[in-house]
């Protein structure tokens, strides 16, 4: 067991509520692993109380903390510095204090685009059909587009309170990235069957078909699955969705969003440690 002493250094989590985050279990076992004298905690903070908590991590020369709903938002008003993808974003989940300078990131991109990678596909100069325009969908889109995915379809109601968001972000991308990125609206089934027709990746970043509610699919059926198509959900709970057992189903490679998970805590981990995660150990330990 890690002895904690009089030099180790305190990184933790943020948000309400946030007991049931593993992200305690895996930087712990990570620090052990590499022997760095760190300790991650996980404190219920919300946003109304998330100034003083982080006045007091940086008094108190907190390396540095990640942060979960409702706090993201939040915190971008209170760093001092953004990475462009939470600048875009609008949204920070990771924070490094450099002797009381806090610069803000949103990690939550880049986890996403490293389990691609590590499902073994190759999406840069393609095209992605991406369903949901939430703070994980964004994420997704802006670190797709700033990673180089040629084409982005977003799938989203326009009645959705995220719709202005939605254009403002696509329209900053354009700019900066040159990608396509076209606004969709969800309701029409047969532009969904069209876009489909010619994505590489078909990536659900809604919460359709999370627990407790299984049997539900952000896709009408499987006739709009084209051979080739990989599908992605970034639902971990359940494991298999009924989206990616229908994917599965018709023999198309399939991916849910346990790794993401892993590989935003692994790029937080080398943000503060400079450092790699020990990711394999990690997935062994928490995601076999």
């Amino acid at each position: 067991m890690k002895q904690i002493t009089g030099h180790t250094g305190l990184i933790c989590l943020l948000g309400s509520p946030c007991a049931h985050s593993i992200s305690p279990m895996m930087h712990n076992l990570a620090f052990q692993l590499l022997n760095l004298d760190y300790c991650y905690l996980a404190f219920d903070v919300g946003e109304d109380a998330l100034p003083d908590a982080v006045a007091g991590l940086k008094a108190m020369n907190a390396r540095g903390f990640n942060l979960t709903m409702p706090d993201k938002n939040r915190m971008v008003s209170l760093c001092d510095k953004l990475s462009p993808a939470a600048e875009i974003i609008g949204a920070v989940n990771t924070v490094v204090n450099d002797n009381g300078s806090l610069t803000g990131h949103n990690t939550d991109g880049i986890g996403y685009m490293q389990s691609v990678k590590d499902a073994g596909f190759h999406i840069i100069g393609k095209k992605m059909t991406l369903l949901g325009a939430g703070g994980a969908a964004t994420a997704i889109l802006v670190q797709a587009a700033l990673d180089g995915v040629a084409q982005i379809s977003v799938f989203l109601r326009k009645t959705s309170r995220f719709y202005e968001r939605a254009q403002e972000t696509a329209e900053i991308l354009r700019k900066r990235t040159g990608a396509q990125i076209r606004l969709c609206d969800f309701s029409d089934q047969e532009l969904l069957k069209r876009e489909l027709s010619d994505s590489a990746i078909l990536t659900n970043a809604t919460s359709v078909g999370m627990a407790p509610n299984n049997q539900s699919c952000p896709i009408p059926d499987s006739s709009f699955l084209p051979s080739g198509l990989i599908v992605s959900d970034i639902i971990y709970n359940p494991r298999e969705t009924l989206l990616l057992r229908m994917a599965k189903e018709k023999g198309l490679p399939a991916f849910n969003g346990s790794y993401m998970l892993l590989y935003q805590g692994a790029e937080a981990f080398r943000l503060w440690t400079g450092k790699e995660m020990p990711a394999q150990q990690i997935k062994q330990a928490f995601f076999a």
